[in-house]
């Protein structure tokens, strides 16, 4: 009997794991819009590293400082949109230069 229970009570507890995880990314703006996603991880990044010091402060372990940069990702994803838009703006133009370019090497191999 128990060989039965113990997977679904695994299921069980990956699902109430992952339930929880996707209700703390939503409830925190991470599955919001990009603004909404940025404050999350500037607030992220202005509260973990407080509480991670004071937990290796506790436990004793000695790490090395973070890495500050500044990153910000909804530049870097407007940047990303903006280059994909623009390759795919230019598409059918240069699938026919491409076209024409191919029909005139088949004509010049032919001849």
């Amino acid at each position: 009997m128990a060989a039965r229970l113990l997977p679904a009570v695994k299921f069980l507890i990956k699902g109430g794991l992952a339930g929880a995880a996707v209700y703390v990314a939503y409830d925190q703006g991470l599955l919001g819009s990009g603004t909404e996603g940025a404050k999350a991880f500037k607030k992220a990044q202005e509260t973990l590293p407080p509480a991670i010091q004071e937990w290796t402060n506790y436990l004793g372990w000695e790490l090395p400082p973070t890495p500050r940069f500044e990153f910000s990702v909804s530049n870097s994803w407007n940047k990303g949109v903006h280059t994909v838009m623009s390759a795919l703006s230019v598409a059918p133009t240069r699938a026919c230069e491409y076209t024409v370019e191919g029909w005139k090497y088949m004509k010049d191999l032919v001849k």
